[in-house]
C-alpha cells in the first residue's frame, strides 16, 4: 500500500494540474508514443515560444485533475500515453502546433503522435474537433486577413472618388 506521503504528493499534483486547467483558456491531449528525443525537444521549444505549457502525466492523475477542474473528458481519451498542452492566450495555438506536428509525413507513416481530445473554456472537442481547430489560423493572421479584405474595397472607393474629383476639376478648368 502506498505511503501517506506518496498519496499526499499525488493529491497535490492533481490539485496543481486542476488549477492549471482552470486557469487556461484551452488545452489539447495527445498520444505522444513513438516520438524521438530530437522531435520532442523541437516541439517543446515551439510550444514554449507560443506560451504553451506542455507536459506528460499519468492518466489517473489527469483524470482526477480534469474532474476536479469540472471538465468531463471521455474515459477512452485517457488511455495509453498522454501529454497535455495548456495555454492562457491563443486558444487555437496548442491544436495548431500539435496538429501540424502530428501531420508530418514521418509521423503519419510511423503511426505516432496523435491528437486525442481538447477543450476551449468548458467546451470539449474529440479528435475530429481538435483537427478542425488545428486548421484555424492564429489571431494575428485572422486580423491581417480581415484588414486585407477591408482594405481592397476601401482602395477602390478612394480611387473612384479621386476619379470623380479629377473629372470635376477638368470640367471646371475647361
Amino acid at each position: 500500500m502506498a505511503s501517506q506521503a506518496i498519496l499526499d504528493g499525488k493529491k497535490a499534483r492533481v490539485t496543481e494540474i486542476a488549477n492549471s486547467i482552470k486557469a487556461s483558456t484551452a488545452g489539447v491531449i495527445v498520444d505522444y508514443k513513438g516520438i524521438n528525443v530530437a522531435d520532442d525537444t523541437a516541439l517543446r521549444k515551439e510550444l514554449r515560444t507560443e506560451g504553451i505549457t506542455y507536459f506528460v502525466e499519468k492518466n489517473s492523475i489527469l483524470r482526477r485533475a480534469f474532474a476536479e477542474a469540472g471538465l468531463a473528458i471521455p474515459e477512452d481519451v485517457l488511455k495509453g500515453s498522454s501529454a497535455l498542452a495548456l495555454t492562457n492566450s491563443d486558444q487555437t495555438a496548442p491544436a495548431r502546433i500539435l496538429g501540424t506536428f502530428s501531420e508530418k509525413p514521418a509521423n503519419i507513416k510511423a503511426d505516432i503522435f496523435k491528437l486525442k481530445a481538447g477543450f476551449i473554456d468548458a467546451d470539449i472537442y474529440d479528435t475530429a474537433g481538435v483537427n478542425k481547430l488545428s486548421k484555424i489560423p492564429s489571431k494575428e493572421i485572422l486580423l491581417a486577413q480581415l484588414v486585407g479584405s477591408l482594405q481592397g474595397p476601401m482602395q477602390k472607393l478612394a480611387a473612384t472618388l479621386q476619379a470623380l474629383v479629377d473629372k470635376k476639376n477638368e470640367e471646371t478648368a475647361a
